[in-house]
């Protein structure tokens, strides 16, 4: 379900979280789904419980998991407003950003980048 890097240099909690509000934004993710425990998250992805729970926790202080006793977390309910196309491409942003900046940096032109982009949208890697 999520794909946690150790190696990309984000903290893993941070990963998980971009990661669940994307799905949320995206809509692969609905209210009333529930989310992998703190401990099969953990061993499937070999960390600490802990970081698994932190970013639980932080989803759930944004109001985007419900907790409850005893149940795996839940997506909660979203406002329309949150689902707008402006609202799930701003998660890109970053990314696009830092797209831009390393092409700038390595002297690719516009062009090329969306010419590369266009190929990786038609046949993404799997």
């Amino acid at each position: 379900m999520f794909t946690l890097n150790p190696n990309s240099g984000i903290p893993i909690y941070r990963q998980l979280v971009e990661q669940v509000r994307r799905m949320i934004a995206g809509g692969q993710l609905q209210a009333g789904d529930e989310l992998p425990s703190v401990r099969e998250l953990a061993v499937e992805h070999a960390v600490n419980p802990m970081t698994i729970s932190k970013a639980y926790s932080l989803l759930e202080v944004e109001g985007l998991l419900i907790r409850q006793r005893g149940k795996p977390m839940q997506i909660a309910p979203q406002k329309k407003s949150q689902l707008t196309e402006q609202a799930r491409l701003q998660h890109l942003q970053p990314q696009l950003e830092q797209l831009v900046m390393a092409a700038r940096q390595l002297e690719i032109t516009d062009a090329q980048l969306i010419s590369s982009l266009q190929k990786l949208l038609e046949n993404p890697a799997d």
